[in-house]
């Protein structure tokens, strides 16, 4: 089983539980035509479930009320099995208490029905920011180690020169590094780790990967 989302494709996966076929089929129509998603669509909670054990999605988009399912339920559930597990509620026109209750779930945000396509896009487009989604480990470790480096170096106020200096690098091979362009080879790492007096372990340990 995994607790790992899995990218399809380069795409990032939408699973969406709901119990009216037409609001599936809409939604699932919708992103398929985006073109940046790959789409699973469920009418009961214990499918999604069984589904995410298999392949977790990136985002699932769930409705409140499902009939004899309710919303919050499947929430607590799924946040249980998979805390970091970015999702978005769809609720028809919530009242005040039902936005608190909504967003006391650890939700990453809600859709109020009757939503407009661009407000869909736009809250798709919030999360994959906010998760970081759609990336791969390499561009994650890329980015994360390189920024690291670049603060080790501004905590010693060097410029890049003066690490190019202390490492035997070009600065160009730096900033690559840094931006998270590129990442160090095996020597590379091993000559800033010196310039730093770290541990290769260290800072790979310091940037939680």
């Amino acid at each position: 089983m995994s607790d790992q989302t899995t990218t399809v494709n380069g795409l990032i996966e939408i699973a969406v539980l709901d119990d009216d076929l037409d609001f599936r089929n809409y939604i699932e129509d919708f992103l398929r035509d985006e073109g940046n998603y790959a789409v699973r669509t469920f009418a009961h909670p214990e499918d999604l479930f069984a589904a995410a054990e298999q392949r977790l999605p990136d985002v699932v988009l769930l409705d409140m009320k499902m009939g004899e399912f309710t919303g919050d339920k499947v929430v607590e559930q799924l946040l249980a099995r998979w805390p970091e597990l970015c999702i978005i509620v769809v609720t028809g026109y919530p009242s005040l208490e039902d936005m608190r209750v909504t967003f006391k779930l650890r939700v990453f945000d809600y859709l109020a029905k009757p939503f407009s396509l661009a407000q869909l896009r736009q809250t798709l487009q919030n999360a994959i920011e906010k998760f970081n989604l759609g990336r791969t480990p390499q561009d994650r470790l890329r980015e994360r180690l390189g920024h690291r480096i670049k603060l080790m170096r501004v905590e010693r106020d060097w410029s890049l020169k003066d690490l190019a200096a202390a490492t035997r690098l070009s600065v160009s091979q730096i900033s690559s590094i840094e931006r998270g362009a590129n990442l160090p080879s095996v020597e590379s790492l091993l000559a800033l780790c010196r310039a730093f007096d770290r541990k290769p372990s260290e800072i790979l340990a310091s940037i939680d990967f």
